[in-house]
């Protein structure tokens, strides 16, 4: 297995981070596999949605009616609503696997593979890239 971790500043605001491309760079040439992305955050997550149509912003409005930004949660430190940070990873997982045809990924037509963060107290992300190959 080769693996790679790379760095991602998401700024001060709640955000989906499109990391398709660094994907697509991260397996070109190397055939047949597995791509696998995990984000040793307990904070973020991966998501494998369609981007630059809306549904990047409404994944973000889903997560805010799910987890809203109040005072309910009981891990209270940071920002309000902190807590609901350390939630989302229940509903978007830390770690997303995709198929690797040829050096390709084998991504539907309109599917991204995206870092998502609602941590606004912490804008640095690490992403572990792995390649298993077939």
């Amino acid at each position: 297995m080769d693996s790679d971790t790379r760095t991602y500043r998401t700024g001060a605001r709640e955000q989906v981070l499109d990391l398709t491309r660094d994907c697509a760079d991260f397996v070109s040439g190397r055939g047949d596999g597995l791509l696998h992305l995990f984000v040793p955050h307990a904070t973020a997550g991966i998501a494998i949605i369609e981007t630059g149509a809306g549904s990047d912003t409404d994944l973000l409005a889903a997560l805010a009616d799910l987890l809203p930004a109040d005072d309910r949660w009981r891990h209270r430190h940071g920002s309000p609503g902190h807590g609901r940070s350390h939630v989302m990873p229940a509903l978007v997982p830390p770690y997303a696997t995709v198929p690797v045809l040829d050096g390709s990924l084998a991504l539907g037509t309109w599917q991204s593979i995206c870092l998502v963060d609602l941590n606004v107290d912490n804008d640095v992300r690490e992403v572990r890239f792995s390649f298993l190959a077939g």
